[in-house]
């Protein structure tokens, strides 16, 4: 079986500048993922790619032990640019450049520098031995905030976004007016890990129709996005 981990990390952030190559705890951030996916049981399966835009972080990445095969393009490397460009970009470059085609892709984002190598490896198993009936596994936690009790703004007007909910035992019209603990449990996608089937990129998607959850506490999990985030990591 053939693993490939991507590691995304562009230079430009607005956050914290250049948050990626950022010193955590004596090692730039993106190493940590790099290391990580080194002490997975499955990293004899895996080809470890670190996908970015500047050739300051491609030889950090080197330094590691990242293959950094090619420069991501500035203009899939923007703010606004999409995970699915970045994907779409590398495995396109290995399978015209290497011949290389995975089974499937784990995505690392750097921000999690104390990302756990057991989660990881149970993600791992858990979508070997679902994948032939998932397209894709993601991290979630609880979330506190019911968004069946929330709205959009449209002409000065507030519009919720669901007028009545129908699923599974929930049959309940105007949900934003019911206390939330009659609501449905709804889950977020925090961006731990990502894992996905090769075979659905062609479909234009990264997740696809059917996405295994893995369920996480939300103390298991820190995503340094700001200063205040390291300073209480740090």
């Amino acid at each position: 079986m053939k693993i490939l981990c991507l590691i995304p990390a562009r230079s430009g952030s607005k956050g914290i500048k250049n948050k990626n190559i950022l010193n955590f705890r004596g090692l730039p951030m993106l190493a940590w993922s790099i290391k990580q996916a080194q002490k997975s049981i499955y990293n004899k399966n895996m080809k470890i790619i670190l996908s970015t835009d500047s050739d300051e972080y491609r030889e950090i990445g080197l330094k590691y032990g990242a293959d950094v095969p090619f420069l991501r393009p500035k203009n899939i490397s923007g703010d606004l640019s999409t995970d699915f460009e970045c994907v779409e970009h590398c495995v396109n470059y290995l399978e015209k450049e290497e011949g290389y085609k995975p089974d499937f892709i784990i995505q690392l984002r750097p921000t999690y520098p104390t990302r756990e190598v057991k989660i990881l490896d149970d993600c791992i198993e858990k979508f070997i031995e679902n994948r032939k009936e998932f397209d894709s596994l993601r991290t979630v936690v609880p979330f506190e905030k019911s968004p069946y009790k929330m709205y959009n703004i449209i002409d000065n007007k507030l519009v919720p976004l669901f007028n009545q909910i129908n699923i599974q035992d929930y049959k309940i019209k105007d949900p934003y007016n019911e206390c939330r603990q009659k609501l449905p449990q709804t889950y977020l996608h925090n961006g731990y890990i990502d894992i996905f089937n090769y075979n659905i990129i062609e479909k234009n998607t990264i997740s696809g129709e059917k996405i295994l959850p893995y369920l996480m506490n939300k103390n298991e999990i820190h995503d340094i996005d700001t200063f205040k985030d390291l300073k209480l990591i740090g």
